[in-house]
């Protein structure tokens, strides 16, 4: 028997929380059940049953209450509200949270809706943001603050969601503590094992947490050949591609580029993801690529790339390993947050973070002597997304049984 599944977050269809949310639904519609996306800013892909509840206006202020007073997550009320009438009209089986920050709704009032509900919630945490006083990630400084309640934190300007004037984050902490806490039917989902374990450490620890990793598209990331290293006169050069849709100082710009300038003159270093300015400032030796949203242009580099580099200082489990071990390409990566699980001593490396000399080593081994890319498809083939956004059907279903 269908089910009603109302899958609520920041955007629809965009961004990588954007488009699980969309292979979610989609999902959900071909095993017979009824999903609706709920999402606060931009627009949703056409063909989808979705419901924007905020406005450019309302984010302004949303924006201006964070960066003024320091507090995210606690303006929005009025959008809010119509998210909570949306809910109560549409009275779905199930509600999936993915990301409620992003400047788009008043925390509290939703909590104290859901507690009274009678309905089960999923809430992936797609990073750290629900059980810190500020912080989405917090690896990065080394911060273990949020064990304790995020008292005297020196990053609250300098991190998302970027507060520039008040210094908040100890009470905001207090604040979503209260909220999160207690919720009668609430189930915890996260991607990593890594996630799992901060989770269960921070005051979200009585929740029940199931790790289902991020899927990808096999049918959109495989093996290409359309002689894209001929085009860009690399024959004969050994290729360490990076890749980014943002390259701030987490996603380790400058180990990249300490990297091109240890290793021997046929390597290239390419990177996807820089903005123009990022490009003009690249040493003569690396490639830099603007942001691409084409799938197939990805594939195309992940399969030409020797072996792709995630020189990630804080991650929960990235979706870049997984697409370049789809078209075939071994990983090397920092141990940081739950980037290493989605590898295995036949498709990949683990250097200690931030180690630029033991990158290096890394990068000169899997040249002398590379990983099996058979046994990178293999690896690939445990994230097919249908398998595991079949995963959430399954949850809800037992979600949504228990209370019938």
């Amino acid at each position: 028997m269908g089910i009603k599944v109302l899958q609520i977050s920041t955007v629809c269809g965009s961004g990588s929380v954007g488009r699980i949310m969309v292979d979610i639904y989609h999902t959900l519609e071909e095993h017979g059940d009824s999903p609706l996306i709920a999402y606060g800013r931009q627009r949703a892909p056409e063909g989808l049953l979705a419901y924007r509840f905020g406005t450019g206006a309302d984010m302004a202020l949303h924006v201006l209450s964070t960066f003024f007073r320091g507090e995210h997550g606690f303006a929005s009320a009025g959008q809010t509200r119509r998210l909570i009438t949306k809910i109560r009209e549409w009275d779905p089986d199930v509600i999936h949270l993915h990301n409620i920050h992003g400047f788009v709704l008043q925390v509290e009032l939703l909590f104290e809706y859901l507690k009274t509900a009678g309905k089960p919630v999923v809430w992936t945490l797609h990073d750290c943001w629900a059980y810190t006083g500020h912080c989405a990630f917090y690896e990065y400084h080394r911060c273990s603050g949020w064990k304790t309640g995020c008292r005297d934190c020196r990053e609250y300007q300098n991190t998302y969601p970027y507060a520039l004037f008040k210094n908040r984050t100890e009470r905001n902490y207090i604040r979503k503590r209260a909220a999160f806490t207690n919720v009668p039917d609430l189930t915890l989902a996260v991607p990593s094992v890594w996630l799992e374990r901060e989770v269960k450490q921070s005051f979200l620890g009585d929740y029940p947490v199931k790790v289902i990793p991020n899927g990808i598209d096999l049918a959109g990331f495989h093996p290409v050949e359309k002689g894209l290293r001929e085009r860009l006169g690399l024959t004969g050069r050994y290729v360490i591609l990076g890749v980014a849709n943002v390259w701030e100082r987490r996603k380790g710009l400058d180990y990249f580029v300490e990297l091109s300038r240890r290793l021997p003159e046929d390597c290239q270093v390419i990177l996807i993801g820089l903005t123009g300015r990022q490009k003009r400032r690249l040493p003569e030796r690396m490639l830099g690529i603007s942001r691409t949203s084409s799938v197939e242009e990805l594939a195309e580099y992940y399969s030409m790339a020797d072996v792709f580099v995630n020189g990630t200082l804080e991650d929960n489990f990235p979706t870049t390993n997984l697409e370049a071990l789809a078209c075939g390409t071994p990983v090397i990566t920092f141990d940081t947050g739950g980037s290493p699980e989605s590898l295995t001593e036949a498709c990949g490396r683990v250097v200690p973070k931030g180690d630029v000399e033991a990158l290096t080593r890394a990068v000169l081994k899997e040249r002398q002597e590379p990983k099996s890319r058979d046994a990178c498809l293999q690896r690939a083939e445990r994230y097919k997304k249908e398998d595991r956004f079949l995963e959430y059907a399954e949850l809800y279903h037992e979600l949504a049984g228990r209370r019938g």
